[in-house]
C-alpha cells in the first residue's frame, strides 16, 4: 500500500484539508436542510463520524505496513468502523481495540442519525469482501465516507479500488463501485482537474472493468445537465433521486459543475444543502470542492463553527503526514515522532 515520497506542498495540504473539512460542512449543513441556524455549533451526522474513522484506518494501515512489511487496509479500516460503533454503544470490544486518538473525542460517540446498513455490518462481525459482500444496501454511506481516500493518490495509485474495498466491508458492490469512482473524482480534484475532466478519466476507468455492476451513466448526464440546465433545484432533484449512493454522487457532480468558481463554495453547498437528499449530496460536495479549490476557499464563518473542524483539520494533516514524512519511523528506522505510534497504532 505504501509508497514514499517526500515534499508535500502548501497546495497538496490545503486541498487535503479541504476536501476533509468541505466534507463535514457539507455533512453538517445538509442536515439542516437549507435552513442553518443563525448560530452555535453545526453539527456532524454519522457520515461525517465515519468519514474521520475511515481516515484514521488508512493512516494506521500506511503504519502497520511500514513497520510490519505487510498490510490488508480493508481490515484495518474495518477495525476503525468497529472503533466507531463501540463508542455509539453499537457493540462491545475488546478494550485494547479502542486505543489511538479518535476513539477518545467525544463528539464521535454521540448518537447522530442512523447509519442502518454499516452498523448492520458491524454487529454481524463479518467483514465484506468483493466476492462475498457484507450486506445489499447501496446507500450513500458507503460513499461518503470514503471520499477522502483519493487523496492519497500521489503515493496510492490504487484509490478507486482501495475505496471501494473499504465501501463493500459494509455494503453492495454497486454501491462499493461507486465509491471508487467518487474517491478517484477527488483525486482528479486533488490534481488540480476541473471537475469535468476528473469525472471522464474516473468514468473510463471504470467502464474498463470487465466484472462492473454499474455503468454510471447518471455521471454523464449529470455534466450535460450541468452545462444545458445549471444550478436549477428541479434538476438537482432529478439526478438526486434517492439515498443510493449513486444518486448523492451524480447531484454532487451536477452542484460542482454548477458552481465551479473558488467563490461560489459557498453557494454550491446552500444550493445542495437545500436539495430533497441534501444529508447524501452536500457531503459529497464540500468534498469534491474542497479538494479543488483547499481549505481557504471554504466559508471561514461556517468552518469556525464546525464540531468537528479541529478533528477533521488534524487528520488530514496526519494523513499527508504519514504518506510523506512517515513520523512514526519503519521496520528499519526510527520514529521521528515518538508519540505517533501511540496515536495511529499500527499493531
Amino acid at each position: 500500500m505504501l509508497c514514499r515520497v517526500t515534499g508535500v506542498t502548501a497546495e497538496q495540504l490545503g486541498r487535503a484539508r479541504g476536501c476533509l473539512l468541505g466534507l463535514v460542512l457539507g455533512d453538517a449543513l445538509g442536515a439542516a436542510g437549507g435552513d442553518t441556524p443563525e448560530g452555535g455549533a453545526l453539527r456532524a451526522t454519522s457520515a461525517g463520524q465515519l468519514a474521520c474513522f475511515t481516515v484514521e484506518g488508512v493512516v494506521r494501515a500506511g503504519v502497520r505496513q511500514a513497520h510490519r512489511g505487510i498490510c490488508h487496509p480493508p481490515s484495518v479500516v474495518w477495525h476503525a468502523y468497529l472503533r466507531w460503533a463501540a463508542g455509539l454503544g453499537v457493540l462491545t470490544v475488546r478494550p485494547d481495540m479502542l486505543d489511538g486518538w479518535l476513539a477518545r473525542v467525544p463528539v464521535l460517540a454521540a448518537r447522530r442519525g442512523p447509519a442502518p446498513a454499516t452498523e448492520a455490518a458491524l454487529r454481524g462481525r463479518r467483514m465484506g469482501e468483493w466476492d462475498r459482500p457484507a450486506g445489499t444496501s447501496l446507500g450513500a454511506h458507503a460513499l461518503t465516507r470514503v471520499l477522502p481516500v483519493g487523496l492519497i493518490e500521489p503515493w496510492v495509485p490504487t484509490v478507486a479500488s482501495l475505496a471501494a474495498e473499504f465501501a463493500v466491508t459494509t455494503h453492495a458492490v454497486e454501491a462499493a463501485e461507486v465509491a471508487g469512482v467518487g474517491a478517484a473524482i477527488v483525486a482528479g480534484c486533488r490534481a488540480g482537474r476541473p471537475i469535468e475532466a476528473a469525472v471522464e478519466p474516473a468514468r473510463r476507468e471504470h467502464a474498463a472493468r470487465a466484472a462492473r455492476r454499474t455503468d454510471l451513466a447518471e455521471l454523464a448526464d449529470a455534466l450535460d445537465t450541468a452545462a444545458s440546465k445549471p444550478a436549477e433545484p428541479g434538476e438537482l432533484a432529478r439526478l438526486a433521486v434517492d439515498a443510493r449512493a449513486s444518486s448523492a454522487l451524480a447531484g454532487a457532480v451536477y452542484v460542482a459543475a454548477c458552481f465551479p468558481a473558488r467563490e461560489q463554495v459557498r453557494h454550491a453547498l446552500s444550493f445542495a444543502a437545500a436539495s430533497p437528499h441534501s444529508r447524501d449530496v452536500a457531503p459529497a460536495v464540500g468534498a469534491l470542492l474542497g479538494a479543488t479549490h483547499g481549505c481557504d476557499a471554504l466559508p471561514v464563518d461556517l468552518v469556525s463553527r464546525l464540531e468537528l473542524a479541529w478533528v477533521a483539520d488534524v487528520l488530514a494533516r496526519d494523513l499527508l503526514s504519514q504518506f510523506v514524512d512517515g513520523p512514526s519511523g519503519s521496520e528499519y528506522a526510527p520514529a521521528a515522532d515518538p508519540h505517533w505510534w501511540d496515536r495511529y497504532p499500527g499493531g
